[in-house]
Order: C-alpha cells, then structure tokens, then sequence
C-alpha cells in the first residue's frame, strides 16, 4: 500500500493483509435495462451494478439458473480493510503484481475495503505473485 512518508516526505509500499471469500463466483452480463434477477441476490457475497451500458453481476456461481452462464469460475479475495479514502495506491500495490504475471482479475470495491476476483485457474500462481509482492494471505 501507499502511504505517505512523514519523515522523508515520499511514499512507501507496505504489504496488505488479505484472506479468501469463501465459494466459487460467477461474473454475468446482462442488458442494461435487465430486471435484477432474484438469483443474483442470494448468498454472503454479491455485486449488482447497472451501467447506461450494462448490469453486472458477481454472486455464487451455484445461484446461476440453468440458462445463465458465466465465461469462468471465480476466486474471491478480499483485502483486510477499512481504508480511508485518503489512502492511495491501495488497490494498485494489490493488482500490480497481478498484472505482471498475467493473471486476469476483476476488482470490486466497496465503502470499507476491496475484493479482487480472480479466475479459479490462476489462483496458485495469484497467491505466489503476492505473497512475493509482500501482500500475506490471513486465515
């Protein structure tokens, strides 16, 4: 994470905590103008969000009726929150060294903290990358 320096003035990166969602998720795409489906709000963890352009939904990939699909399976990580909003670089210290290893994600924010949804396959290769990053993986 980055944090203001107060003695130097500059930044520095400190290693975030993060622990696992626990489930497998889905990430659907619906028309914009889509009602929101029942389905898409069972379970601990969802995300609805209407666009001009589009409504998404992440929920648990056992919600998905029959009809529905989504692309992958989905890890959720959630980074052990709250931040201020003054903090920056927060979500950019966790996602960077995902990038770097081409792992594809998905990030989702909410008022306290954030959550990187990550495809299942990569999951391993996720972890390493930030546990090397400095980022730890709490029970």
């Amino acid at each position: 994470m980055l944090v203001a320096d107060n003695e130097g003035g500059g930044t520095r990166r400190h290693g975030l905590k993060f622990g696992w969602v626990s489930g497998t998720y889905a990430i659907v795409r619906m028309a914009f103008d889509a009602p929101i489906p029942e389905w898409a709000t069972k379970g601990g963890f969802t995300s609805i969000t209407r666009t001009a352009d589009e409504l998404s939904v992440v929920c648990p990939i056992e919600n998905l009726p029959a009809d529905v699909h989504s692309q992958h399976r989905w890890v959720c990580l959630k980074l052990a929150g709250p931040f201020a909003f003054s903090q920056t670089g927060v979500l950019l210290s966790f996602i960077e060294p995902l990038s770097a290893n081409n792992i594809p994600i998905f990030a989702l924010s909410t008022h306290d903290t954030d959550y990187v949804l990550i495809q299942e396959e990569f999951s391993g290769k996720a972890i390493d990358a930030l546990h090397q990053a400095g980022h730890e993986l709490i029970p």
